[in-house]
């Protein structure tokens, strides 16, 4: 089985900005050069073991995801949020939307002290 580096490197930069996180913030965390970190995120380099480890701990990530592309359980939150987004009107889905950009970064913040 050959692994998709290039899938793999988007999945990487998703997870950095939905956490809304910078290239330099998360290569800090990680202990790895910004350099590194967009390399991986272009697909052009492959990761250890260990920095596969690391990089789902700090993303809250799952391996499978991260590696293959599959979570269940991201799919079934997913699928509980659509279901209680479809109860919402459009305002409060902007409201919402505007909410998590508010509030994802404040997590990220707390998660690193």
């Amino acid at each position: 089985m050959s692994l998709d580096n290039l899938a793999i490197g988007n999945r990487l930069r998703l997870g950095r900005e939905a956490l809304g996180l910078t290239r330099d913030q998360l290569s800090e965390l990680l202990d790895i050069s910004g350099y590194y970190l967009g390399q991986l995120e272009r697909g052009e380099r492959q990761m250890s073991l260990p920095l596969l480890v690391k990089v789902c701990e700090k993303l809250h990530l799952s391996l499978d995801y991260l590696v293959l592309g599959s979570n269940a359980q991201a799919y079934e939150n997913m699928d509980e949020i659509e279901a209680l987004l479809k109860k919402c009107s459009k305002t409060e889905i902007e409201l919402i939307k505007k909410l998590i950009r508010t509030v994802l970064p404040y997590i990220n913040q707390q998660r690193k002290l």
